[in-house]
């Protein structure tokens, strides 16, 4: 995965320098490099791997090194090889008909002739194994010292440092490494596995890995001095080594049919070459001593192969999860369950985080058996459910590494009667009048899509949430009252009810959820159930990018207590927002450099501990990185804390004392009668594209606060006139986008240029109506300045599948200048430049067509 830094970046050295935009240090020599070429991102992975799989030094590799082909004493062509590992760190040995070990080729995707070169290089240099990759697929290639041959499909591994060939595979158990990089190795078997095996639809590989990765994990647990079945000696063959992993796979069978894991009948079936391959990756390498990020990361790679967004499914970033997990402090023998398991992340590190406790509490640390009880409590506390099968095996999988456990996670749909159920899920989770068994703890990320709607009816009446639900008035203090029809509702709504259902009374619970839910008017039936059920601990807002690349659905994490006995009012809420979550929208983590320390540049983590640090909930002081709201003063039952952003009000209060500036909310213009709002209020359809020359203007034709008269889109003259009075566009009337994905909030002014166009309904339109008091184009101005941008997008939330500030704009609040002159200037200077730029357009357009 591509790194990012934010900082300038300490070379091996240790000397700390400034780099161009896009440019970081290679990881082997210090050099700069481009870290936005793809082929640069695979190269720094891959160096990454040599040093900290294979334990090569950096100091051994260097990069783009010149490989002169063609007889030693003659001048041949010269190329240059991505990287070279050269036998020694002895930078006088680099000759490369002696001193090369290995050579490693990134840069050609295509996959043929990077292997021709490969082979090129190897053929004209002292090295005996090559290695090439585009970053999903890998390929091993081996030479033949004493007689130069070389071979493909010969090796799936290369040595480790001081190794040779013959010493893979020969590793007793207990002397397998843990892996600090998995996640790229799984990410290369499952695209190799894909380009070449016999298996030819993708997501049938997640099942087969799966079964080769309770092989490896088998093998790990037993005779930790015997060499591993799941291993490849040197010039093993493929037939042997499946035939290893068919016979660890009948013992992993014999334990697990019975747990629902594998059917009796079930086998290995890719090809045996495949099976050397993923043998061969992971044979040097301890799954039950890695890193529990890195062995979750690793399993994401093959449950996402399969399941990320079909069926509104995201998995959790790690971040998230260590948070959900501290700030809800599971403590041992409190039960512990995630309806929506997926592959494990909040199970296991809430079973770490209890293990954590026993290791520093007087009451267990010096216990004889404490590794006994640190099972035990994995076997009889940690529960889950989820409805894919895949994604049970791989949680299943997962809890077998960490020290069992997995016996109580099982396959079902949690939102469906008990009746229904498993006669095993019955038994873990009801009781024998078919209610719900209730838990300690609830820590859960549930599916969540508008477009995953439960529509059986025999679901839907079992739930409070899954009915039809009314305000008597229209007045936001007015209760919503349940009625008795049932109605199609998102998965994530249901799962609210089930959970806290789940929840003993007192019990704890954290759940991701679509911001949505936190702020509609139309979603307030579900808060007000919410608070009737459970007292609100904390809701932390998550930014954007969280869940990205696999949805931009904006979501933030609920804390809940169920209540026991009496309810309390105007309770403290713990709020904070996250604006760094580690990563950018592509998926790629981005760091930071605190105190000469590469550290991810995260705030979930500074966040989690200032609620810990908060006295029950109330924070001194007000930042958005922690601050108390109180239940009662809730403005219209909105629940996402960036709606109250105190930094927004602080910024806001600065400009109110600095004397110039005067603040009024947009509301207050409109009971003024100063400006007016309304909506576009046209509608056509797609079917009418291309019927005419009239610009259709939509939310994508706006920039630079002015429209794109040569739309994409335009229609017939007869639409026009059928909507020109409804929608009534005057010269000075601002288009302002009220919804959609990422516009909301840009805007454009009419001139007397732009009125013959019809305007999409995503539009709110804005009229000054006493231009004396507030100029149109300083109107413009305001609603782009940072302050009144921050509002908009803080005022916006998601409403089904779009975003929207609906009537949310009436609270944003415009600080305008006291001084007229000023006013007056910004007018002036905004009109000038927007009516120049327009003329000239117009000017343009008539002299071509002349």
């Amino acid at each position: 995965m591509k790194k990012k830094i934010n900082h300038a970046q300490k070379t091996i050295e240790g000397e700390f320098v400034k780099l161009k935009e896009g440019y970081i240090l290679d990881a082997a020599t210090g050099k700069p490099v481009d870290g936005r070429n793809p082929e640069e991102e695979v190269r720094q992975e891959y160096e990454k791997i040599l040093h900290e799989n294979y334990a090569y030094d950096y100091k051994q590799m260097d990069i783009n090194v010149q490989i002169r082909r063609g007889a030693k004493k003659q001048k041949g062509k010269i190329d240059y090889a991505d990287i070279v590992i050269y036998k020694t760190t002895d930078k006088s040995k680099r000759d490369q008909h002696r001193d090369v070990l290995g050579i490693v080729e990134t840069k050609r995707p295509n996959k043929r002739e990077g292997i021709r070169q490969l082979m090129s290089y190897m053929s004209a240099t002292s090295c005996s194994w090559g290695v090439w990759t585009n970053g999903k697929e890998i390929e091993y290639l081996y030479k033949d010292l004493e007689t130069g041959e070389i071979k493909r499909d010969f090796i799936y591994q290369i040595p480790s440092k001081g190794e040779t060939f013959e010493d893979i595979g020969r590793l007793s158990k207990k002397e397998l490494k843990p892996a600090k990089n998995l996640k790229p190795i799984f990410r290369r078997i499952l695209y190799t596995l894909y380009a070449n095996t016999n298996i030819s639809r993708r997501e049938k590989l997640g099942s087969e890995m799966i079964r080769l990765l309770f092989c490896k994990i088998w093998d790990e647990r037993y005779n930790l001095d015997k060499i591993p079945k799941f291993r490849l000696g040197f010039k093993d063959k493929p037939e042997n080594v499946k035939k290893r992993v068919l016979e660890l796979f009948e013992d992993v069978k014999e334990e697990l049919v019975e747990d629902g894991v594998f059917d009796k009948n079930e086998t290995i079936i890719i090809d045996a070459k495949s099976v050397m391959h993923v043998v061969g990756e992971l044979e040097k390498f301890s799954l039950s001593k890695t890193n529990r990020d890195v062995i979750g990361d690793a399993f994401e790679v093959f449950a996402e192969s399969k399941f990320v967004g079909e069926k509104g499914e995201f998995f959790t970033p790690r971040e998230v999860v260590k948070m959900c997990v501290k700030i809800i402090d599971p403590k041992p023998h409190e039960r512990i369950l995630d309806p929506a398991c997926g592959s494990g992340g909040f199970l296991i590190y809430a079973l770490e985080h209890v293990w954590d406790i026993m290791d520093n509490s007087p009451k267990y640390k010096d216990h004889p058996k404490l590794d006994t009880l640190k099972k035990e409590i994995a076997e009889k506390y940690y529960f889950g459910i989820d409805k894919e099968i895949d994604l049970v095996k791989i949680a299943k999988a997962y809890m077998s590494i960490v020290g069992d456990g997995k016996g109580n996670i099982v396959q079902a749909d949690s939102l469906k009667s008990p009746k229904d159920w498993s006669p095993k899920t019955k038994t873990l989770f009801s009781n024998a009048d078919e209610t719900l068994k209730q838990f300690d703890i609830i820590l859960t990320n549930p599916p969540f899509g508008a477009k995953i709607k439960i529509i059986d009816e025999d679901v839907l009446e079992n739930y409070d949430l899954g009915h039809r639900w009314k305000k008597k008035g229209e007045a936001s203090e007015e209760k919503w009252k349940i009625t008795g029809t049932v109605k199609k509702t998102e998965p994530q709504i249901l799962f609210i009810e089930r959970c806290l259902d789940f929840l003993k009374p007192g019990g704890r619970m954290a759940i991701v959820l679509p911001d949505g839910i936190f702020g509609n008017p139309t979603d307030g039936w579900v808060r007000q159930w919410i608070k009737d059920k459970a007292e609100i601990l904390a809701i932390i807002d998550c930014p954007p990018e969280t869940f990205m690349p696999h949805t931009h659905t904006k979501t933030s994490v609920l804390f809940l207590r169920k209540w026991d006995g009496v309810k309390k009012k105007n309770y403290p809420i713990f709020c904070g927002i996250v604006k760094k979550c580690g990563h950018d929208a592509r998926g790629n983590d981005i760091f930071k450099i605190i105190e000469e320390e590469e550290i991810l540049d995260e705030e979930f983590s500074e966040i989690t501990q200032n609620f810990l640090d908060s006295n029950d909930r109330i924070v001194k002081g007000f930042n958005r990185k922690g601050f108390t709201l109180y239940e009662g003063k809730l403005k219209n039952g909105i629940l996402i804390p960036r709606y109250y952003n105190p930094d927004t009000v602080k910024e806001l209060e600065n400009l109110e004392k600095s004397g110039k500036y005067e603040l009024i909310p947009i509301k207050e213009l409109i009971d003024k009668k100063i400006i007016k709002l309304r909506g576009a209020g046209s509608t056509v359809s797609p079917t009418d594209y291309g019927s005419g020359n009239i610009p259709f203007i939509r939310t994508s034709d706006i920039s630079n606060w002015e429209i794109n008269y040569d739309a994409t889109h335009k229609v017939a003259e007869d639409l026009y006139y059928k909507f020109k009075e409804k929608q009534d566009l005057k010269a000075g009337d601002i288009l302002f986008i009220k919804d959609g994905t990422y516009l909301i909030g840009d805007t454009a002014i009419l001139t007397k240029y732009d009125l013959r166009i019809l305007v999409q309904s995503h539009f709110t339109i804005i009229r000054c109506l006493n231009e004396e008091k507030l100029d149109p184009f300083l109107l413009l101005f305001l609603l782009n300045i940072p302050i009144v941008k921050k509002q908009i997008d803080e005022k916006t939330f998601v409403q089904a599948t779009l975003s929207t500030i609906g009537d949310r704009l009436s609270e944003v609040i415009l600080p305008i200048p006291k001084s007229k002159e000023l006013r007056e200037k910004i007018a002036k200077e905004t009109k000038e430049r927007i009516i120049q730029r327009t003329k000239l357009r117009e000017e343009l357009k008539n002299t071509f067509f002349q």
